[in-house]
């Protein structure tokens, strides 16, 4: 049987649903898959203190945690050797452990999360995989020159997360994600249709006085949703949207051409929703409406949300449209481009 191991991107939201998804989707198609849990060990070397006089010290710095955290993967590489390692993300592992990795006969796999955002930062660590996975291919060729290797997957969806049900549809807005500034100044130019908004997700950068803070959710404005307290929230929604942020690495681009995991989520949980428009979207989802900016996005809330049935119509249409975009057929496709090839001992 084939042994895979995937490394914990570190955060436990957002890029942690891409982690559980591709350990559970493995292990569907028959690997024995074990997660290596970066995000938990990185918890307690930061969080671990140490007697200072009458009170108490942080054991470690930040760069030191990062590093304990990390090193921790070295011993159970070899006590377990699999033959697939996949690292989600990837920001927190240091360049020496690329190193000790490319070294070693296991098949090791890059999944970028971030492209075409953060291109720059995820082409680092590209050369010392065996494999590169990118969810945006825009810069595919631009990897190509690091990793020949490079391919990409589109996002996924775990059914038993994301999933239509029969719960009646109260909440006339909802939307659950980074409050990035250019969200915040897309939304708060708005002429809301409705007063029944909700926002929830981490909006630490909201202002007092921003018109949007009686819309959230939770009180502490930084607090993260999970991914499966999401979904439920959205099979309550009758509408929502998927405004993409136009915040980048330094060379990183915001003109994607794939859709983004909301989008996929959404349309799995048979949830309306408009959309910024998207090559990959536009070709799946021409059912879905689109919108460039806050007063057209107006106008397309209020006229969806007072035709019920046109609504549920195309929400079904998308939710069909992404059926098979689950994490199993990704993890199918991910084997199928493993299967072999063999790793390059650098």
């Amino acid at each position: 049987m084939t042994k895979a191991l995937v490394v914990h991107p570190g955060p436990h939201f957002s890029v942690a649903d891409v982690h559980n998804g591709l350990l559970k989707g493995l292990r569907q198609c028959g690997v024995d898959a074990h997660e290596y849990n970066l995000h938990d060990r990185l918890n307690f070397y930061s969080e671990a203190h140490l007697p200072d006089g009458d009170g108490y010290r942080r054991a470690f710095s930040e760069e030191a945690a990062i590093r304990m955290a990390v090193k921790g993967l070295e011993q159970t590489l070899y006590e377990w050797w699999p033959d697939i390692v996949v690292i989600v993300s990837g920001f927190f592992i240091p360049p020496e452990m690329w190193a000790v990795l490319a070294r070693r006969p296991h098949h090791v796999v890059l999944w970028c999360t971030e492209s075409p955002y953060e291109d720059d930062r995820q082409m680092q660590p590209a050369r010392y995989a065996d494999t590169v996975i990118l969810n945006d291919p825009l810069n595919t060729d631009w990897f190509r020159t690091e990793n020949e290797r490079t391919f990409s997957l589109p996002h996924s969806y775990d059914p038993d997360v994301h999933h239509a049900d029969a719960t009646a549809r109260t909440t006339d807005f909802g939307f659950i994600g980074t409050g990035f500034a250019s969200r915040i100044e897309f939304f708060e130019q708005v002429a809301w249709p409705t007063s029944d908004v909700v926002l929830g997700g981490n909006w630490a950068q909201l202002d007092n006085d921003s018109p949007l803070l009686p819309f959230l959710m939770h009180a502490d404005r930084a607090e993260c949703v999970d991914n499966a307290d999401t979904a439920a929230f959205y099979r309550r929604c009758k509408a929502s949207v998927n405004l993409y942020r136009r915040e980048t690495s330094e060379h990183g681009r915001a003109d994607g051409w794939a859709m983004g995991p909301r989008e996929v989520e959404l349309a799995a949980t048979g949830t309306f929703f408009l959309r910024n428009p998207r090559g990959e979207g536009n070709d799946l989802l021409p059912m879905l409406p689109t919108f460039t900016e806050p007063g057209e996005f107006a106008d397309l809330l209020g006229w969806w949300l007072a035709h019920d049935a046109e609504r549920e119509a195309a929400a079904e249409r998308a939710r069909l449209a992404v059926a098979d975009r689950t994490f199993r057929n990704t993890a199918a496709r991910l084997l199928s481009l493993l299967e072999g090839h063999r790793p390059v001992i650098r």
